[in-house]
């Protein structure tokens, strides 16, 4: 037993394939792109993809065979989670998609500033696709001020029209890529806990700080995701840099597997977004 455990500690989760309709056609859309950059040596550019998207489509490169060298995603700043997929065949003109629009609220004094999910919820009031917005990064240091990346078109299209968010009235400018300052990298607090086993349930009690019932609750209840995966087997086994998504609850990562304690559990370390 102590040598399967062993085993699985050592182990990352590996890539997991195309699981439905749509990911077998961003899939097919990459490989496309990649035919058309390198065949007629023409910059290539996807929307925004989300971490998920980014590992189907570098599937999708090394099936097409596209030269490493050339292919890269960019997200607009260094720690960007949403990228766009930038394909730039030697001795071509890349001219990059992604561009970034600062917004400055005019809030009253002691007025609630909006939070991310009021930035996303006006930016869909103005029927943006998601995948035409990358980030919206809130600096701590600058409260007030919100940096949204996106497409070329929808950055225009936000400029343009984009005036309150909730009922904070805002003024947008958009900013070429090097004019965006760098951001301060947020905090993140390493826990540590101790488990039975390597199950979700177990993992997911400790990080939450609930009971195996209720975590197990949560899963079947569809509001947990696997590296952005839904996950219905509240049995199902975790891994090493596995990230957990739990709608309502947030984001985390689990970052290493250091061994057992005294008492033979299992030892994890994890941070939340």
């Amino acid at each position: 037993m102590a040598r399967s455990i062993d085993t699985q500690q050592s182990a990352v989760r590996g890539f997991v394939p195309a699981q439905n309709d749509e990911e077998r056609f961003l899939m097919r859309h990459v490989e496309d792109l990649a035919r058309a950059a390198f065949g007629r040596g023409i910059a290539r550019y996807s929307a925004f993809l989300s971490d998920r998207e980014q590992q189907l489509a570098q599937a999708a490169l090394n099936r097409a065979g596209a030269p490493e060298e050339s292919c890269r995603f960019e997200g607009g700043w260094p720690d960007a989670e949403r990228r766009v997929l930038c394909l730039e065949p030697e001795n071509c003109y890349p001219a990059s998609p992604v561009c970034c629009v600062r917004l400055r609220c005019r809030a009253l004094a002691g007025a609630q500033l909006p939070v991310h999910k009021d930035y996303l919820g006006s930016l869909m009031g103005l029927e943006l696709r998601r995948e035409a917005l990358g980030d919206i990064v809130l600096p701590p240091e600058e409260p007030g001020i919100a940096y949204l990346f996106a497409l070329e078109p929808a950055a225009a299209l936000i400029c343009q029209e984009l005036r309150s968010v909730g009922r904070t009235e805002v003024t947008a400018q958009q900013l070429a890529l090097d004019e965006v300052p760098e951001f301060a990298q947020a905090e993140r607090r390493l826990q540590t806990a101790t488990v039975s086993s390597l199950r979700l349930d177990a993992v997911l009690a400790a990080m939450l700080r609930c009971s195996r019932g209720m975590a197990a609750e949560l899963v079947a209840a569809g509001r947990v995701e696997i590296n952005h995966l839904p996950v219905s087997s509240a049995h199902a086994p975790v891994y090493e840099s596995d990230v957990f998504t739990v709608r309502g609850k947030g984001r985390f990562r689990l970052t290493a597997l250091p061994g057992k304690s005294k008492k033979d559990r299992q030892i994890i370390e994890f941070f939340q977004y």
